[in-house]
């Protein structure tokens, strides 16, 4: 089965896909005017994915909240928590890997823009072994990346905006993915909204914004009166994760509902002016003598507990196609599968840990293996296993495994590399091959490497008069074959 969600139909009612491992590496920018559907999109992608990948929603209306009922998502209420406290619950989220919905209806518009800033910030500011891959959601992005100064105070402006650029700048090394949703692209920051490959273009009546949105579908001008014409519920989509050329979606139906109601019809009452002026006017006097109830405070819960939820948070099970591994056994030798193919692939070692633990988790559900069958620290050692030619599963390579374990995870590939060559009796392995697999380029770090383990007696490097060199590893009475 391959990554790919259904999002809707297209013009020939064809169902229309959104590539779920292509989107987290290329973000989603969706655009519309109010009541254009952006919000039933957004639903719908979180749906259809949410046993797919970690979901992290901002939510300035509450209207996602409803997704904890159905997919189980964590709702944390930002106005029920101090700046200290929702930093540290955003760090168990990437910790833990809970799909969450930040609620932030219950605020106004500065503390709306402060709170998602630090949480946005704490999210791009996990260490890089929490680094797991997650879809961030930001519902009404232009309040979060406003193109121009305005109503609320600078420093909350200027918070709010840096998160959302780091977000969807620099979020993807750090295997989080942007979508965010906005009614009109003229208020958003261009700077955010530029580094989206994929558009999901709503109705719209401005002619700037319409022009700016048939330029990011790559449509002429005069094509852009189209995107004025679309019904409710209808896009215009493009990009890697969505097609290769502008293609009409009408997003299907959802499980949830929001808080929010769509306006309809509904006739007046039929009481008589006489009756409805004397009900209007009733106390009026007396009422407005009365100063207004204050509001019930939200009912709190203390970080503590929320923070324990998080930590116990299961993800919904996997789609139910996805094949089962049989037993422990064939689960193990799938993920070594996994492994040396990844490890195969030529420009791997020269990858970011983070994507690289992206693309792993991505292949082990393809085959039915569970996507966290490996932490990302784990993953980093076994992928330096695979890349060393090692079979981890053969009892004669448990004594290099073994001293293995003392080696930094940076440095475990060339080590194991050159302790399975002297195992077989093989010379050691050139510069260059030292360097691929170290994930470098430069021979004098494969050089400054080599002096590593010398300086940790770990490897003794002895070149004879001949100029053929070898490297005995002492714990393990090995040594390479002179070269």
């Amino acid at each position: 089965m391959d990554s790919r969600i259904e999002i809707g139909t297209d013009e020939r009612g064809a169902p229309a896909y959104i590539d779920v491992e292509e989107l987290l590496a290329t973000r989603l920018l969706v655009q519309g005017n109010s009541g254009s559907g952006k919000s039933h999109l957004l639903r719908r992608l979180l749906e259809e994915s949410a046993a797919l990948v970690q979901q992290v929603v901002v939510d300035p209306e509450g209207d996602f909240v409803s997704l904890a009922e159905e997919f189980g998502h964590v709702v944390i209420d930002g106005s029920a928590y101090a700046d200290g406290e929702i930093v540290r619950l955003a760090a168990r989220i990437r910790e833990h890997r809970a799909s969450v919905v930040l609620a932030l209806d219950g605020l106004e518009i500065d503390g709306q823009m402060r709170c998602a800033a630090l949480f946005l910030s704490a999210l791009f500011d996990a260490p890089r072994e929490h680094w797991y891959p997650a879809i961030v959601a930001v519902d009404e992005a232009q309040l979060f990346a406003p193109a121009a100064a305005g109503e609320v105070s600078e420093e909350a402006r200027r918070l709010s905006l840096g998160a959302m650029t780091n977000l969807m700048c620099r979020g993807r090394k750090r295997g989080l993915a942007g979508v965010i949703a906005t009614q009109r692209l003229a208020k958003l920051a261009k700077n955010v909204a530029a580094e989206a490959s994929n558009f999901l273009m709503g109705r719209t009546f401005l002619d700037i914004d319409m022009i700016r949105a048939a330029d990011l579908l790559g449509m002429e001008r005069r094509q852009a009166e189209r995107i004025r014409d679309l019904e409710r519920g209808h896009f215009l989509g493009l990009g890697p994760a969505v097609s290769r050329r502008p293609i009409s979606v009408k997003i299907g139906a959802v499980r949830t509902q929001g808080q929010s109601t769509v306006g309809g019809l509904m006739p007046p009452s039929t009481s008589s002016a006489e009756d409805m002026q004397a009900l209007l006017h009733e106390g009026l006097a007396e009422a407005a003598a009365r100063p207004a109830p204050p509001p019930p405070p939200p009912p709190r819960e203390e970080a503590e507990v929320l923070q324990s939820r998080i930590a116990q948070f299961e993800a919904p099970a996997p789609v139910p196609d996805l094949p089962a591994s049989a037993d422990a056994e064939e689960s193990a030798a799938l993920l070594r599968e996994v492994l040396a193919e990844l490890a195969a692939e030529e420009n791997a070692p020269y990858q970011q840990p983070a994507a690289l633990y992206q693309d792993f988790s991505i292949r082990c559900r393809m085959r039915g293996i569970a996507a966290n069958a490996l932490n990302a620290a784990q993953f980093q050692r076994r992928f330096a296993v695979a890349l060393s030619g090692i079979d981890d599963a053969d009892p004669a390579a448990a004594p290099i495994l073994e001293l293995g374990a003392s080696v930094p995870d940076d440095l475990l590939a060339p080590f194991l590399l050159i302790a399975r060559c002297a195992q077989a009796g093989e010379p050691c392995p050139d510069d260059d091959e030292l360097a691929r697999v170290y994930g470098t380029s430069s021979p004098r770090r494969v050089q400054r490497l080599i002096d590593y383990f010398e300086r940790q007696g770990l490897m003794v490097v002895r070149t004879d008069f001949g100029g053929r060199r070898t490297v005995a590893i002492p714990h393990l009475n090995l040594t390479t074959a002179p070269v």
